[in-house]
């Protein structure tokens, strides 16, 4: 250290002298001890003031600038190193230097430039106002097609200095989006994929700009889904594959390229990485399993990708994921049930997958976790039969094939994502009026339901359990039904679901408690009264923004209310017909018509 001592004085005064010879000598000794120590080198260079002078040191005539930049380089590998650089004013000499034709010193500048902006705020703008980038992409492009080894070296050096420069920054990470970085590094991937090190820097160069909304589409337009089918397969390695998933992944949300990914026969590596580690208790082996049965669910999420490998229940690729269903992999399981959801999303395969045995394979899959079951399998499952009950001619044949009673065996779950997609399930079964009466009348489950109206720490299952109770009422018109939900406590909610934000949901409320009124008033007037029904109808039918549907269906159960004398006296009090007079020109014919009838009724009575 003594020497470096030495080495730095006499590196001050020949670095003012010029002298080449000396220069070279004192520059080869500091590169010397930044071998040995780089940190306590480093920090007697910052100490030494040398840093100042290296700036005038970076000039493209010099024939010791590579050694210089080599040192910045090296210096810059410590994080305490990278902002004194930049006061140094460092950048702006570097960044001219990446004009020069010499490779050794591009090299090495490409160096200095990717460690200084290496978790670097400050590196990463003295660079971006020095216009670093630009220049580095437009060398890329130029150098895309060479393959001799020290052309692919720099190229490396360069998508690691872009890589740092822009890492988890979204406006440079932009901003290389902007400069057309993605074709650039696309082609190189085509070009260099026996490369090893570039093909790395490559991926986790997509990996950091896959992220961004905005790159997908400049990928989309090229032909990345093909260069990364075709390099994953030729991986054999867990932690390279396991970087080509990173890249897939975020690239998978973007439908255009789910459907190139599909149409590269990413599928069928997939379908083979799920055989192959079945079995497997290794961890690499499981984490594997996961990812790529997760990216085939991804996939699916696209409506054409899932079209094209649906192939009207005859692809190969469906009958595999049918197969996941039955197995003993809860993982596997998982994505079978998430499969069979994202093809349920038309109602021509929905109908055939009905037609063709799946219910019974979802209901097996559930029975198998009833008791201390997986909560994303029974959550996964149940979503594939909620999307198989849309298609009308679907709902029968699920009933007789014993889907609710199926279903109902998870009412004592307390997680709350099985109950949304429990709900959402019979909701969709119970179209017909014998299933709706069935279920109406069937106390354990009202009295849950209920209870679930009141779980306001999820709005989803609260607002579910409402529209069940409503939907039973509306599908049964029968008395046992509101009986059961009247001595369940359950008419107070509908009354508040009245009052909803969501339309569809105020009208479904309205509609059942219209027909309460009209079947079974006796029973239900107490809990109405209480809930203050009356007030929010009028509430309702005062207020300009209520929709139309909303102001016909409340007049109607005015009508339907006058049936009691304490309600009625309710009605009398608030004076409605102000209120209800004025809709008698509504817009709305239907409200205008119903305003008349409701006047007239409120006239006669009072």
């Amino acid at each position: 250290m003594d020497n470096l001592s030495d080495t730095l004085k006499k590196l001050k005064i020949t670095a003012a002298d010029r002298t080449e010879g000396s220069l070279e000598g004192c520059l080869d000794c500091l590169l010397q001890a930044l071998a040995q120590n780089n940190a306590e080198t480093s920090e007697k260079i910052q100490g030494s003031g040398i840093l100042q002078l290296f700036a005038n040191l970076l000039t493209p005539q010099a024939s010791c600038t590579a050694k210089v930049a080599n040192i910045i380089a090296e210096v810059a590998k410590n994080e305490f190193m990278r902002i004194p650089c930049v006061d140094a004013g460092l950048i702006s000499p570097l960044v001219q230097l990446l004009n020069s034709k010499d490779q050794e010193v591009l090299l090495q500048t490409g160096r200095a430039l990717g460690n200084i902006c290496y978790d670097s705020h400050e590196g990463r703008s003295a660079v971006d106002q020095a216009g670093g980038a630009q220049i580095v992409i437009d060398h890329l492009r130029s150098l895309c097609s060479r393959t001799d080894p020290a052309s692919e070296k720099l190229m490396t050096v360069f998508c690691g200095m872009l890589m740092n420069y822009s890492n988890e920054n979204d406006s440079l990470q932009a901003q290389l989006i902007n400069m057309g970085v993605i074709p650039t590094l696309v082609k190189l991937l085509g070009i260099h994929c026996h490369n090893a090190a570039l093909t790395e820097m490559c991926l986790v160069a997509f990996g950091n700009l896959a992220e961004l909304e905005s790159s997908k589409e400049q990928f989309a337009s090229t032909n990345i889904a093909e260069e990364l089918v075709k390099l994953f397969k030729k991986q054999i390695e867990h932690d390279k594959r396991e970087m080509i998933f990173e890249v897939l992944a975020p690239l998978a949300e973007n439908d255009a390229i789910k459907l190139q990914l599909v149409e590269a026969g990413l599928v069928e590596c997939l379908l083979e990485i799920v055989q192959q580690k079945v079995d497997s208790n290794k961890e690499d082996d499981v984490a594997e399993l996961k990812t790529a049965s997760d990216l085939m669910v991804l996939l699916l999420l696209g409506d054409e990708s899932m079209q094209k490998l649906f192939e009207g229940g005859k692809g190969s690729v469906f009958q595999r994921v049918l197969s996941w269903i039955p197995s003993n992999n809860h993982q596997l399981q998982l994505a079978g049930a998430l499969a069979i959801a994202n093809f349920a999303r038309n109602d021509g395969n929905c109908i055939h997958m009905v037609d063709n045995g799946i219910v019974e394979k979802l209901m097996d899959l559930l029975d198998r976790h009833v008791e201390d079951g997986n909560v994303t399998v029974q959550h996964a499952a149940l979503s594939a039969l909620r999307n198989l009950a849309i298609p009308v001619v679907n709902k029968a044949k699920m009933l007789s094939a014993g889907v609710t009673e199926t279903v109902l065996k998870f009412l004592k779950s307390e997680m709350p994502p099985v109950q949304f997609k429990l709900l959402g399930t019979l909701r969709m079964l119970i179209d017909a009026q014998e299933a709706a009466e069935q279920l109406g009348k069937n106390a354990k489950l009202v009295e849950r339901l209920v209870e679930w109206c009141e779980a306001k720490d999820h709005a989803g299952v609260m607002g579910e359990s409402n529209r069940l109770l409503s939907a039973l009422i509306r599908h049964s018109k029968s008395k046992d039904v509101i009986k059961t939900i009247v001595q369940s406590g359950g008419i107070k909610h509908l009354v508040t679901m009245a009052t909803s934000e969501h339309v569809i949901m105020q009208n479904e409320a309205l509609v059942a408690l219209a027909l309460i009124a009209a079947l079974e008033l006796g029973p239900a007037e107490k809990d109405l009264a209480s809930a203050q029904l009356v007030q929010i109808l009028h509430r309702l039918l005062a207020d300009e923004r209520s929709a139309p549907e909303i102001k016909y269906n409340s007049m109607v159960l005015i009508c339907a209310l006058m049936g009691s004398e304490s309600l009625y006296k309710e009605v009398q009090d608030l004076a409605f017909l102000d209120v209800v007079s004025k809709l008698r020109s509504h817009e709305n014919k239907s409200v205008a018509q119903q305003a008349s009838l409701t006047e007239q009724r409120l006239t006669v009575e009072s």
